[in-house]
């Protein structure tokens, strides 16, 4: 196309654009404008469709690219949806698995009993120490301390074997008189529904420790056991015993301590004595009786003083104090009591008190041969027995003849 065509493209272009708006614009009331705005698109839509076959396409793209811009008119606004809620009100989103669990849902049978169902079920307990001892096998534990039955003292539940379920954990007591021993004892559940006993947690023994309080199964599967150094009873209170809380985990099949003491320090409720007696021997005197002197020791061996000691003598009827050697006694030895006794005053540690003790057996009274008991027993102040670590060397047996 040359400059001149294009020029002239042009000019008739703006002629046009001239004629729409002077149409377009003429004042007046508001429905005539709309008239004459429709009347100038339809003029401009046959003027544009005569150029367009004059000119053919290359004027058609030209005339597109320089002419005036496109201002579209008003788009009437998309109508608004109005969407029902489901019926049942708002849904709560189902959790997953990972979400709620933390994991795949546990697949091992719930071993949680309650104290009622532990009650009602036969169960197998660990063997009691050597001794005389309550049933294990096959047996119901009991909701109360009677003599010589497995007595459900406390029960705690808990993850104790990692394996996504609970467990059971028990206290239990061999009835024996005011004590007897006790374990902790964990069980599960098999895949029939049954009771089956995993392991025992900890137990009393004969030194220490020698009583369980109380059990506590916490988040990570420890067993935490309350022990004490000493069982009540033998003239001490439980109140005298020293209680540490040591944790047990389920390790290779069975429990092992991992946390708490594993050892008791001395208690302050104890002592430590030990006594020795050489033989009575009755030798026959003047006026037909027979006397004679046994020579005591009591030794303090423990890390602090004793207020007081009972020395006790377990000399036949018969046989009866005498005059020399009771003086150290605070009590007045009686002629007519059994066993004759010697209370002692205070004995610092690591000091001997020595007793040289003179009995008579009036004539003709039968005496015999054999062994006296002499027991030595520390006390407080109060006159409170107190606790002997070795009780063996507190006692020995004293010849008389």
């Amino acid at each position: 196309m040359s400059e001149q065509e294009t020029l002239g493209l042009a000019e008739e272009f703006a002629r046009y654009r001239r004629t729409l708006l002077e149409e377009v614009e003429v004042p007046g009331p508001a429905a005539v404008r709309r008239t004459v705005r429709g009347r100038g698109r339809r003029r401009l839509a046959v003027t544009t469709t005569a150029v367009l076959a004059l000119f053919g396409g290359s004027a058609v793209g030209y005339a597109a690219m320089n002419g005036p811009e496109h201002r579209p008119g008003p788009v009437d606004p998309t109508p608004s949806v109005s969407v029902s809620p489901t019926p049942g009100g708002p849904t709560t989103p189902t959790p997953s698995a990972s979400a709620s669990s933390g994991g795949p849902a546990s697949t091992a049978p719930n071993g949680r009993f309650s104290r009622a169902q532990l009650l009602g079920t036969k169960v197998t307990l660990p063997a009691w120490r050597a001794g005389p001892g309550c049933p294990t096998s096959a047996v119901r534990i009991s909701g109360d301390d009677r003599e010589g039955l497995n007595w459900l003292v406390a029960l705690d539940h808990g993850d104790v074997d990692g394996d996504g379920a609970a467990e059971t954990v028990a206290l239990v007591q061999c009835v024996l008189g005011s004590g007897g021993p006790m374990q902790v004892v964990a069980f599960d559940r098999d895949e029939e529904g049954k009771a089956v006993t995993l392991g025992r947690v900890v137990a009393t023994t004969i030194d220490k420790p020698q009583w369980l309080f109380a059990l506590d199964v916490v988040d990570d599967g420890t067993v935490r056991v309350q022990v004490g150094d000493i069982a009540p009873g033998g003239g001490w209170p439980g109140e005298w015993s020293q209680r540490q809380w040591r944790g047990y985990r389920w390790k290779g099949g069975a429990f092992a301590q991992v946390s708490g003491p594993t050892s008791f320090g001395p208690n302050p409720h104890s002592a430590d004595l030990a006594v020795t007696a050489t033989p009575l021997v009755l030798s026959t005197a003047d006026d037909g009786s027979r006397t004679g002197t046994t020579t005591v020791r009591i030794r303090n061996k423990g890390t602090g003083p004793v207020a007081r000691v009972e020395l006790r003598l377990n000399v036949p009827p018969a046989v009866r104090p005498d005059v020399d050697g009771w003086a150290p006694c605070t009590n007045e030895p009686q002629d007519t009591s059994e066993p004759v006794t010697c209370g002692l005053g205070r004995i610092p540690a690591g000091a001997e008190v020595t007793l040289t003790l003179s009995f008579r057996a009036a004539k003709g009274a039968p005496v015999g041969t054999g062994n006296a008991d002499v027991v030595a027993r520390p006390m407080d102040g109060d006159f409170n027995f107190l606790l002997d670590r070795q009780e063996a060397d507190n006692q020995v047996g004293m010849v008389y003849r």
